[in-house]
C-alpha cells in the first residue's frame, strides 16, 4: 500500500472519529459549552470527510492548466469552505445562548435549564 494511500484513508477513519467523537460528547456531556464544542467537533468532522470525498488519489488541484491532465472535484471544496462559515456561525450562537441560558439559571448544566422558557 503506497503512502498516497494511506494517507487518502487515514484522512477518512480522522473524520469518522471526529463525527464519532463529537456525537459521543453531545449525546453524553451536561455543560452547555461542552456540548457546544462537541457539536464543532463533529462539524469538523463532516467537513473533513466531505473533503475526502472530493479528493482521488493521482489527481492534482483543480488549476486549469495545459500540463494538468486529471483534476479533482472543486465542489466539495466549495461545499466545505460554506459549511465551515457556518459552523462558525452556529457555534457563535450557540455559545451565546448557551452563556445567557446560563446566566438566567444560574448554572451551565443543561438539566437546571429545563425551566428556562423563551
Amino acid at each position: 500500500m503506497s503512502a498516497e494511500y494511506l494517507f487518502y484513508w487515514s484522512m477518512a477513519a480522522t473524520g469518522l472519529g471526529l463525527v464519532l467523537i463529537g456525537l459521543w460528547g453531545v449525546l453524553t456531556r451536561k455543560h452547555i459549552l461542552r456540548i457546544a464544542l462537541a457539536f464543532t467537533l463533529a462539524d469538523t468532522g463532516v467537513n473533513l470527510i466531505l473533503v475526502w470525498s472530493g479528493f482521488l488519489p493521482g489527481r492534482s488541484a483543480p488549476i486549469v492548466d495545459s500540463s494538468v491532465t486529471q483534476m479533482v472535484d472543486p465542489l466539495p471544496q466549495a461545499l466545505v469552505l460554506t459549511s465551515i462559515v457556518i459552523g462558525v456561525a452556529v457555534a457563535a450562537l450557540f455559545v451565546v445562548v448557551g452563556v445567557l441560558a446560563s446566566r438566567k439559571s444560574g448554572s451551565a448544566d443543561i438539566r437546571h435549564m429545563k425551566e428556562l422558557k423563551w
